[in-house]
């Protein structure tokens, strides 16, 4: 009796390139979305503030311009103004100009982070 020798197939490298591929794509993404930034968001809304001395500081954020208390202020120089020489528990008010997108507001919110001494809240409209 003669066997019928079956004929090895050879192995494709593409699905192991594929694979390999894949698996690089995916732990390249997931290493990408893992680093984010958290911001603290709170809404000023009636009757939650609490009393203090310090009158509040009031700025208007539009798309091109930021404005403190009336006086332009460079986004990157809010460490310079008179957000710097608040007192502890000082109210920044934030309000938000048309076309404001988040990213903006975000921006403002980080360069905000450095001055602990603000309680920050922006006005909802």
């Amino acid at each position: 009796m003669h066997r019928a020798r079956k004929r090895r197939r050879r192995l494709s490298m593409t699905s192991l390139i594929d694979v390999i591929f894949l698996l690089l794509l995916f732990f390249m993404l997931t290493s990408t979305f893992s680093k984010f930034s958290e911001v603290d968001l709170s809404a000023a809304s009636s009757g939650t503030a609490a009393p203090s001395d310090e009158p509040p500081l009031f700025m208007q954020l539009g798309q091109d311009d930021l404005r403190l208390n009336g006086d332009v202020v460079a986004l990157a120089a809010i460490a310079d103004s008179a957000l710097a020489d608040a007192k502890e528990g000082t109210v920044a008010l934030v309000s938000l100009g048309e076309n404001v997108d988040s990213q903006r507001l975000t921006d403002l919110l980080v360069a905000l982070r450095a001055l602990p001494k603000l309680r920050v809240s922006v006005l909802g409209g």
